[in-house]
């Protein structure tokens, strides 16, 4: 029998690699084939694993698989919240507010559409305070008053849609820490704009802080600068007018170390 040629050599082994690539890609579509089998209960199962472990890459991709595998079903629905409880922990705000959005948006009377409320609260709560917040309260006012105004409007919502939500609770004790740091921020700027002699603009942010933030401990800084304006301002009925005011409605708050007692037992979160 003769020597195959080298062009027959050639061919035969173009012939074999075909046939290996072709058994891998055989086994691979068999594989994916067995993975495409588990159902949505299973997948979901895989996720909360994933997302008890605290392993959040891993739980994003499986609640992500989910829904595109399946994407109705009450597993897809819980799953695009848990999605955005997921992102939240790793990091990824931004994406978890696009993520309930959207889920509010689809299931406006889903059963824990109250949930979807009150963790949209939570993320812009967390991005306006940050976690140096809780161990140095006094900075609080420097933060992003952005954030702190969508995250109380975020809780108000909640509040106002599902009054008997189990996150009521926390969300209006919320409510109030956000009240009396956006009231404060408004009195720094007032105070800004008294040193630097504008009385006009210093009034205005006291009177916006009385009008906006009723019951913030900040009232009393609003009118105590609503009063040494006015005397700038030589207007002092008005500033006369303002003391008495502040003296009939807060008394009890003139003393510092007891308006200082008062913001620490409004701080909710120690």
């Amino acid at each position: 029998m003769q020597n195959p040629t080298p062009h027959y050599r050639l061919l035969r082994a173009a012939l074999s690699l075909l046939m290996v690539l072709a058994l891998a890609f055989a086994v691979g579509c068999n594989r994916e084939t067995r993975e495409d089998e588990r159902g949505a209960e299973e997948l979901y199962a895989e996720a909360q694993r994933a997302l008890n472990a605290r392993n959040y890459t891993a739980a994003i991709e499986a609640y992500r698989q989910l829904t595109i595998r399946f994407p109705f079903g009450r597993h897809a629905e819980q799953a695009q919240l848990d999605m955005a409880y997921a992102m939240f922990r790793a990091n990824q705000p931004e994406r978890a507010l696009t993520t309930l959005d959207r889920f509010i948006r689809t299931y406006p009377t889903h059963p824990n559409v109250d949930y979807a409320w009150y963790l949209k609260g939570v993320i812009h709560y967390e991005q306006a305070m940050g976690f140096l917040r809780r161990l140095f309260p006094d900075q609080v006012v420097d933060r992003d008053q952005q954030s702190a105004r969508r995250a109380f409007s975020d809780f108000r919502e909640l509040i106002q849609r599902h009054p008997e939500s189990r996150y009521v609770a926390d969300a209006r004790q919320r409510m109030v820490f956000l009240r009396n740091i956006m009231a404060e921020y408004e009195i720094s700027v007032g105070e800004y704009y008294f040193r630097r002699g504008a009385y006009v603009a210093a009034l205005n942010r006291a009177r916006f802080t009385i009008e906006n933030f009723p019951g913030a401990p900040a009232n009393v800084d609003a009118l105590e600068l609503m009063e040494r304006t006015f005397r700038r301002m030589e207007l002092t009925e008005l500033a006369v007018d303002t003391r008495q005011v502040l003296e009939y409605n807060f008394a009890d708050l003139m003393d510092d170390e007891q308006r200082e007692g008062l913001l620490r037992r409004l701080w909710p979160f120690d």
